[in-house]
């Protein structure tokens, strides 16, 4: 059973995840019971208590969910995903109580731009994307669909975000570019009936809509930077503002107050209570925003979310972050924080299993593996490849994409040394030899570079000339007498570190991606582009058995139990795959990664997996053995 059928393996158990799809619009809602957040994380949908921070996951979508609704009494939540092209995109309501699947809606293709439920939870509206461009009214007691129409006439653009009204089962809004539209359900005819909105000479793209508590009125954020108040009754367009402080790149998020205010996010990050207030020479109403009532986060806004009557609030941003504000002195705290790029590595320090370390494109993070919590955050603007402990935990050693390795304090962040021009093409892969003296570094040109390293300074010791591509992974023999180089040239190589000559070679048609020593040190195991994962005998670099690792997609991450009774793999399939070495067996699988695993490591005392992938997203599973 080498490539086993992942059905009747037993599931690893996912105990919890570092993640937020920041940049799906709406994509953080707070539950009516004021105790649960909800966002998407890729394909899965999590379900966090605010108050303990337990999580529950809701998978069954099959690409990225772009877009969430709760209903009104909380019992039902809604996400829709994109799918590829020419494939029907899925609408799922789940049970909130039970965290189950109540049912699964297809019809739209490509894409679900957005969802709304009815007052009474009697109605689900569907909103298709750009390739769709249909609104789908659902009964969701019988989980059918009820009517549908063409979200917009065609010479509009794309229609980007659908609200129903709160006290009326019939009546919702649409908007987007250049349509806004209020829509009157017939349920008796099966029929959706539009009425436009009288725009006049504005022209404006609508990207979020809020309806008033009593239905009078609705109100409409743009691209512009301004909102549109429309009169529900006679469709017509009332007044918009604020005129002069506009939000400079647009209004992307709101949400509506107790005392009529609407409390608005934007697209440069700013958070602002808006009023209502009336020009005083030409007696017009407009908006305002608040001066002791606006602040600014990192990222632009794409969601906000009351807790309760609005004491509280809670903001998305695309950078991946969550922030908790307090109403009264409107000041706001992080309370969540992620990647919001790929990973591209993930380590921990030696016989330590409470911290781990990451990089992506702009940084390197340090977390506390058991809350998942942000420890510190090193910021440099270059994409950062790989990273490594020293040995004794001191320092943080990095690979840049810049060509440059860099040093960091571990407590502080601070810069302890810079190496620049340490590789003419980046630095794509680096270790720490056991000893602690010596950094070894592998290039974008294929050099591998043995480097001394003291406090004061930093030596190049020799540079190994051999593989013709990047080299992707690093492993040094416990005595450092001996490395192992992974390269996408299709070769390994075992370079001797006292003459700096090579030992062997090991040759396959793949791009290798990972390569690691047994703990014996007497084999090597690899892995690449092939989906093959390779045996090698040290000592004479002899192939000695390859088994199917994957169906689909390379292996990109690959790491081994310190007895060396257990591997762990991971790739472009998505899956998390536990091995006995010797037997070649899959004993289980992980599934609840949306994007490709780029690097895995089991935790020192052996109790957790911790995964990265390329949307950003950290998971940590429990060690099955």
């Amino acid at each position: 059973m080498s490539a086993t059928t992942e059905d009747s393996v037993p599931k690893l158990e996912l105990d919890c995840t570092i993640g937020f799809a920041g940049d799906v619009p709406g994509g953080l809602i707070v539950h009516p019971d004021r105790q649960h957040v909800v966002y998407p994380l890729g394909c899965t949908v999590i379900i966090q208590n605010i108050v303990t921070s337990e999580q529950h996951f809701l998978s069954g979508h099959t690409n990225d969910v772009r877009c969430l609704a709760v209903s009104k009494s909380g019992r039902y939540l809604a996400s829709g995903q994109v799918t590829h092209m020419g494939f029907k995109a899925d609408v799922i309501i789940w049970d909130f109580a039970s965290c189950s699947m109540y049912c699964r809606l297809t019809l739209h293709k490509v894409k679900v731009e957005a969802l709304a439920f009815s007052p009474n939870d009697k109605y689900l509206v569907t909103l298709g994307g750009q390739d769709d461009s249909s609104v789908v009214v659902w009964n969701i007691a019988k989980k059918e669909a009820i009517c549908g129409s063409p979200a917009a006439v065609s010479s509009a653009g794309i229609t980007y975000c659908v609200k129903f009204a709160n006290n009326d089962d019939n009546l919702f809004f649409t908007g987007g570019d250049g349509t806004l539209r209020v829509w009157e359900l017939d349920v008796a005819n099966r029929k959706i009936r539009p009425t436009d909105v009288n725009m006049g000479q504005i022209k404006r793209i609508v990207k979020c809509i809020e309806v008033k508590d009593d239905d009078n009125y609705f109100y409409c954020g743009t691209t512009s930077g301004d909102i549109l108040a429309i009169n529900t009754k006679t469709k017509l367009f009332q007044h918009y503002g604020p005129e002069k402080d506009k939000f400079s790149l647009g209004v992307t998020a709101m949400a509506l107050l107790k005392t009529g205010n609407i409390l608005v996010g934007g697209g440069d990050g700013t958070v602002a209570v808006v009023t209502q207030a009336v020009n005083k020479k030409d007696k017009k109403a407009t908006f305002k925003k608040l001066a002791n009532q606006t602040a600014k986060v990192e990222g632009g806004i794409k969601s906000v979310a009351l807790r309760g009557e609005g004491h509280q609030f809670f903001v998305g941003s695309e950078k991946s972050q969550i922030y908790r504000f307090n109403f009264a002195e409107f000041t706001s705290e992080l309370i969540r924080s992620c990647h919001f790029a790929a990973v591209q590595d993930i380590v921990f320090p030696r016989e330590c299993s409470e911290l781990f370390a990451t990089c992506s494109k702009d940084d390197i993070r340090v977390w506390h593996a058991d809350k998942g919590k942000e420890l510190l955050r090193i910021s440099v603007k270059e994409l950062c490849h790989a990273i490594d402990f020293m040995p004794d935990g001191k320092s943080i050693v990095s690979a840049w994409q810049d060509g440059k390795i860099r040093a960091f304090y571990p407590e502080t962040g601070k810069e302890m040394y810079v190496i620049n021009d340490a590789h003419p093409k980046g630095v794509t892969a680096i270790a720490c030899t056991n000893g602690g003296r010596r950094i070894i570094s592998g290039g974008g040109e294929g050099q591998v570079r043995v480097w001394d390293i003291t406090p004061k300074y930093q030596k190049l010791v020799e540079a190994m000339k051999e593989h013709k591509a990047s080299v992707t992974c690093i492993k040094v023999r416990k005595n450092d007498m001996e490395c192992v180089t992974a390269s996408s040239d299709g070769t390994c190589i075992i370079w001797d570190l006292q003459r700096f000559v090579r030992n062997q070679v090991l040759f396959s048609n793949t791009l290798f991606r990972c390569v690691n020593y047994h703990p014996d040190e007497f084999q090597v195991i690899t892995s690449g582009t092939d989906r093959k994962i390779g045996y090698w005998e040290v000592y004479d670099g002899n192939q000695i058995r390859e088994l199917d690792g994957s169906k689909s997609g390379a292996i990109n991450g690959m790491d081994i139990s310190p007895h060396g009774d257990f591997f762990v793999t991971g790739g472009d399939d998505k899956l998390i795959k536990v091995w006995k070495y010797d037997e070649g067996e899959v004993t289980h699988v992980g599934i609840g990664h949306s994007g490709d695993i780029s690097k895995l490591r089991i935790s020192p005392d052996q109790r957790h997996i911790v995964s990265v992938s390329t949307d950003g997203a950290i998971l940590r599973w429990r060690y099955p053995h």
